[in-house]
């Protein structure tokens, strides 16, 4: 049995998208994530906290984490053991303080310091696949 492969046409996906967008938006005119964020970044680093993990426990978390760490170089250049106790009480804290460490040091490095803000570029990031980026 062979593997079937299907290719995208982005163009008419976007077209699509286009069309689809305003219904969305009038089914659901308050949809917004549950997680409390100010910049790209905040959203970012929650995001990758919230794998496994409640919103509202992420919120709990990020109050002071953010509060320590404002920026993508802040991140970069953490003590790694530091931030994991940061944010232990999310679960699987060693993977995910090492993930967004790394992707931090990669925002800093290649984009200036802002998070990227397409699929392409985002799922280029660390520990970071299609569902992180989606958001």
């Amino acid at each position: 049995m062979t593997k079937k492969t299907t290719t995208v046409d982005k163009a008419d996906a976007s077209r699509r998208m286009r069309k689809f967008l305003p219904i969305l938006k009038k089914k659901f005119p308050d949809a917004r994530t549950e997680l409390d964020y100010k910049t790209p970044l905040q959203l970012f680093v929650s995001t990758i906290l919230s794998a496994q993990c409640t919103d509202v426990r992420v919120n709990i978390v990020t109050k002071d984490l953010f509060k320590k760490y404002k920026t993508a170089k802040d991140f970069a250049d953490c003590d790694l053991t530091k931030l994991e106790q940061n944010i232990k009480p999310t679960g699987f804290f060693r993977n995910k303080a090492k993930n967004i460490k790394a992707a931090c040091k990669v925002i800093e490095n290649n984009f200036g310091g802002d998070v990227p803000d397409t699929m392409e570029l985002l799922t280029t990031l660390p520990g970071v696949g299609r569902k992180t980026a989606n958001v």
